[in-house]
């Protein structure tokens, strides 16, 4: 039955029903089950596709009664695809990607670029690198949309329907297309003036063993550990502290107030330092690591947005800057 429903393609949509009937379903429909699989709940796939969560799930309810087969086992818990729904993802969605690439290079036939761009982005790059760069581009081609997804996890751009990625480079697939977008990142190690009056400063990594630091837990579930590199030597210290968080901006606030000493990356507390709310310790110790780069499939055909986006982001002073570095 489903190879016959995907055989059967017309100009909005396909679909057929129990009795062989053509039916319509638009693209959305099909957009929707694509959300839900990638996203893992009908929440978050809701956002990402403009629709209320109660509004997603009869959009799926009318689909699966179409294909007379359930694409989802749902609980109160989770939401997880059933075979059916699996291979229905795995052949709709390269097939949404091609409507899509045709979509686009109908578009570019415009003199304005339209449509939207897809990026997952590092959380500590998206504030400072990412958010200044899409705000030129929207200011420039009001037609485009920017949907930006700021996560800590590594994901497969490709497999997650995004069009661009940014983290370090050293974090870049090897068969992705890069484009440098800023200097090279640092570690911060840093503390609150009234801790380091109370506890006084380490001057060395291993000191921290002797200090009371908080943890931040990565979004595989394993605990930071903290690398310091000087002439040569490399030393990974597993801090321990009263506290573990699972978020950058929470465990910076709490390093503010005092429970102990925070690694960070640095543009996420430069303004603090400069400020005196934060000190600094170790920074001998805390060598550039790596850049910031943009990353894009290198094998696929490029829609007139993202080919815009992309020379934005080449000619920006910033990259520049860190191609000439």
């Amino acid at each position: 039955m489903l190879d016959n429903y995907f055989n059967n393609p017309d100009n909005a949509g396909f679909s057929i029903d129990h009795y062989g009937t053509m039916r319509r379903a638009n693209l959305n429909d099909l957009e929707a089950v694509i959300a839900i699989a990638r996203r893992g709940t009908f929440r978050a796939a809701a956002i990402d596709v403009g629709m209320s969560t109660t509004a997603l799930s009869h959009t799926v309810g009318k689909l699966e009664a179409k294909l007379g087969v359930r694409l989802f086992n749902r609980t109160t818990r989770s939401v997880s695809l059933t075979e059916a729904g699996k291979l229905f993802v795995e052949q709709v969605g390269p097939a949404l990607q091609n409507i899509h690439a045709a979509l686009d290079t109908v578009r570019a036939q415009r003199g304005t670029p339209s449509g939207t761009i897809r990026i997952n982005v590092a959380p500590f790059a998206a504030r400072t690198t990412i958010l200044p760069l899409v705000t030129e581009f929207l200011q420039r081609y009001p037609d485009m949309h920017v949907d930006l997804i700021s996560d800590g996890r590594l994901v497969d751009i490709v497999a997650d329907g995004f069009d661009l990625g940014v983290r370090v480079e050293v974090l870049v697939p090897s068969d992705m297309i890069a484009v440098p977008l800023g200097h090279w990142q640092r570690y911060a190690v840093v503390g609150s003036p009234g801790y380091f009056k109370d506890h006084g400063k380490p001057s060395i990594p291993t000191d921290l063993l002797n200090h009371r630091c908080v943890r931040v837990r990565l979004p595989d579930g394993t605990l930071f550990r903290w690398r310091f590199e000087k002439d040569g030597e490399t030393v990974q210290i597993d801090v321990r502290g009263p506290l573990v968080i699972d978020e950058a901006s929470l465990a910076r606030a709490a390093v503010m107030a005092g429970l102990g000493i925070g690694c960070f990356m640095e543009q996420d507390v430069l303004a603090d330092i400069e400020a005196g709310v934060l000190i600094r310790v170790l920074e001998d110790w805390t060598p550039p690591l790596s850049k910031v780069c943009l990353y894009y499939p290198s094998r696929r055909n490029l829609s007139a947005g993202l080919r815009a986006f992309l020379d934005l982001a080449r000619e920006s002073p910033v990259s520049r800057a860190t191609l000439n570095e």
